[in-house]
């Protein structure tokens, strides 16, 4: 007998990346009391990892809980960029609602309609929170229309339709039900929660169901499976057995061990949970997320969606450059093997595979962010490794067509760069769909391109728009070759001999192109030191030293000036790197260089192409 559960409501915040998420889950939690009255805390505390609090993205879904008048909120901020869509889909099963934020200014943007569509087709009431009105240029009254127009274009239904909508700032800590109401406190979202989003329900007395919706991992415990309990009681010491929706054989007997519930940004520990309890479950080796832990009676594995595929592909292999091992701590095939066999246990949207060399792995991601994370967390943990150009995974169709990844783009960008952004993606092989004027100036673009033919542009969209333009994409299904795409235009500045760069040496090489070192720097025959401002590439030698005559005056080398080199990121080097070279990443370094280093051998590889 199906039984509502009053005292507990699961949500999800979903949005567009950027909308504020995580700092209104901050407020959440700063005015239910999760935090003492004096009590220091960061901002953005839910982007536990490094890399998220440094570049304000959150990566992985976080589970958190609040209470409010005697209720239990259990709340889940999820990633708001596309390469982490993976994350949303699967934590939407563990909810019975979702609270969708909006910018007041931005407005519907495409990870908006990402998540609605995942959250619609789900049938999960939607709490529309139209945040940041406190900034100068909000248009909240048209940003209603904008999501309203949103769900009729997904086939909301009239109960959808009819959601509740909130306005709030998360950063000043307050929310209301209507532009003109005071501004006080996030009260009117506390309340809007607790009456339209439905409390769990589930059969207390059937046997036990839960699906593990997210894994987490912890080097102590290994991995803890976090899911919801939907029929039954979970209690510890209980013997269960746990089976999957899309493997039908699986049956593997088990034990729980050690069971917790979530309570503000603490996980405590607890003897049994009740149906609608989001629940941590450790002690069970190998648990994998779309498992069903049940009862040993009668196993029935509860449906789970496919997790989407990945549509981008890197080589990682063992760095054999000339200065391989001097930085790194971890440099064999093996440590890099197990180190990326290691990350499938917790991201369900990697692929990892051997390939014919035991020193080399094919990784394959959502895109171009989702992979550079990795290699970023790797770098930061010691590992030294080389990675190639990333290239798009393509599929055929029955009649035996290549089919390619699609991506629809949005760009908004000031009016007077329209034309440069036009023309570049139209060079992608990218087709607009849509073109609209925004406010303040900008023009807001829609295009369908090709996932390879923005491969290595946003550097160049920075450049062309000034610093001044916004785009986002989204992946778009599979679509027949587009055909061939010229990615680079200019060849690299490739250094001649092994040494140390000199000033007088790159004085002469400046002139050449832009270079990515300054004096001092270790470099090795075929280690590429900059771009060339032609499409050829060009050897040079950056350590040679100028030959001494007696008669030289003292102050004539001190003339010389460099320019300051353009130092690249992480991403940009990857965008940078052609297909003949590799980007050699060690904890201190990023070096580009060419596949062959040998000169000789290099030109003939090119002539036999």
């Amino acid at each position: 007998m199906k039984t509502t559960r009053d005292d507990i409501r699961n949500i999800a915040i979903i949005a567009h990346v950027d909308h504020g998420k995580t700092t209104l889950v901050d407020e959440l939690l700063k005015q239910s009391g999760v935090f003492r009255a004096n009590q220091e805390v960061q901002e953005r505390v839910m982007d536990s990892n490094d890399i998220e609090r440094e570049r304000g993205i959150t990566i992985l879904s976080k589970n958190t809980a609040v209470f409010y008048k005697d209720v239990k909120i259990n709340i889940i901020d999820t990633p708001g960029h596309a390469d982490f869509g993976g994350e949303v889909e699967r934590v939407l099963k563990m909810v019975n609602g979702v609270i969708l934020v909006v910018d007041a200014f931005e407005g519907a943007m495409p990870q908006t309609k990402f998540v609605l569509m995942k959250a619609l087709e789900l049938n999960l009431p939607v709490i529309v929170c139209i945040n940041k009105i406190d900034r100068p240029e909000a248009r909240p009254e048209e940003v209603i229309d904008e999501v309203l127009e949103l769900f009729m274009d997904l086939d909301a239904s009239d109960e959808q339709l009819d959601c509740p909508f909130i306005f709030a700032s998360a950063r000043d800590g307050y929310a209301m039900r209507d532009l003109n109401d005071e501004r006080k406190d996030m009260t009117p979202l506390f309340e809007t929660i607790i009456d339209y989003i439905p409390a769990p329900t589930g059969d207390p007395d059937a046997n036990t169901q839960v699906l593990i919706s997210t894994i987490d991992y912890n080097e102590y415990v290994g991995r803890i499976g976090v899911g919801k309990v939907d029929n039954g009681v979970l209690k510890v010491n209980q013997d269960a057995i746990v089976v999957n929706h899309h493997e039908p054989d699986k049956q593997k007997k088990v034990k729980i061990s050690k069971l917790y519930e979530f309570d503000g940004l603490n996980k405590v520990e607890v003897k049994e949970a009740k149906i609608g309890s989001i629940v941590a479950i450790s002690g069970i080796a190998d648990i994998h997320i779309g498992d069903t832990i049940c009862a040993t009676d009668n196993p029935v594995a509860i449906p789970f969606q496919k997790i989407s595929e990945p549509t981008l592909s890197m080589n990682f292999m063992v760095n054999d450059s000339p200065l391989a091992g001097q930085e790194g701590k971890f440099i064999t095939s093996r440590h890099l093997r197990d180190r990326l066999f290691r990350e499938l246990n917790t991201d369900v949207s990697l692929r990892v595979e051997e390939t014919d060399s035991a020193d080399c792995f094919k990784v394959s991601g959502r895109g171009e962010l989702h992979l550079s994370v990795l290699i970023e967390n790797m770098r930061r943990e010691g590992y030294e490794f080389a990675v190639s150009k990333a290239e798009v995974l393509y599929h055929t169709d029955e009649n035996g067509k290549k089919l390619e990844p699609m991506e629809l783009a949005y760009v908004d960008v000031p009016d007077e760069f329209t034309g440069t952004v036009i023309d570049k993606l139209s060079q992608r092989k990218g087709e607009m769909v849509d073109m609209r004027p925004i406010s303040g100036g900008y023009t807001r673009m829609e295009f369908n391109i090709p996932s390879r033919g923005l491969i290595g542009y946003r550097g160049d969209f920075l450049t062309d728009t000034k610093g001044n333009g916004i785009i986002n994409t989204i992946f778009n299904g599979y679509a027949p070759y587009k055909g061939d795409i010229a990615y680079r235009k200019l060849g690299s500045l490739i250094a001649f001999e092994s040494g140390e760069s000199v000033t007088y040496g790159l004085f002469s090489a400046q002139e050449r192109g832009t270079l990515f070192i300054g004096a001092g720097v270790k470099v090795y025959s075929g280690m590429v030191i900059g771009s060339s401002s032609k499409p050829e590439d060009i050897e040079l030698n950056v350590c040679k030293k100028k030959h001494l005559t007696n008669t030289r005056s003292s102050s004539a080398d001190e003339a010389l000036t460099l320019v300051p080199p353009k130092i690249l990121s992480l991403e940009q080097a990857l965008d940078f790197i052609d297909v003949d070279e590799l980007l050699e990443v060690t904890p201190e370094s990023l070096r580009i260089r060419k596949r062959i280093l040998d000169p000789t051998l290099r030109k003939r590889a090119n002539f036999k192409k």
